[in-house]
């Protein structure tokens, strides 16, 4: 793990904290969710904060930084299931990542129904 994934795994660390924080939750769960998936090499399993924006029954994740980070890789192509936190309430859903021609990545959620 290099320096920026040391940082970064310390800062994810406490956001994800924070975000238990009910006052915290209600600043800022309208922009940040919390994602949980499997590594598709690993098998572990991971958690991290995002920012996000939504649109009915779809979360739109723009990847800071892509080139430095892997967690998005596990949902190149075909994509895979991911388990979000949005407002307190879990839902599941299938998230597939892409990226243009210009190095941006963006991870596209589309969330199962509720009930």
């Amino acid at each position: 793990m290099n320096t920026f994934q040391k940082s970064a795994a310390a800062i994810n660390k406490v956001v994800l904290a924070a975000m238990r924080v009910p006052l915290v939750e209600k600043l800022i769960g309208g922009s940040t969710a919390q994602i949980t998936y499997t590594g598709r090499k690993s098998g572990k399993t991971f958690t991290l904060p995002v920012s996000y924006r939504q649109k009915n029954d779809e979360l739109f994740i723009r990847v800071a930084l892509p080139q430095k980070k892997n967690w998005w890789r596990n949902f190149l192509n075909e994509g895979d299931r991911m388990r979000v936190k949005i407002r307190g309430i879990d839902r599941t859903g299938h998230a597939v990542s892409t990226r243009d021609d210009k190095g941006n990545v963006s991870v596209k959620v589309t969330l199962d129904p509720i009930g």
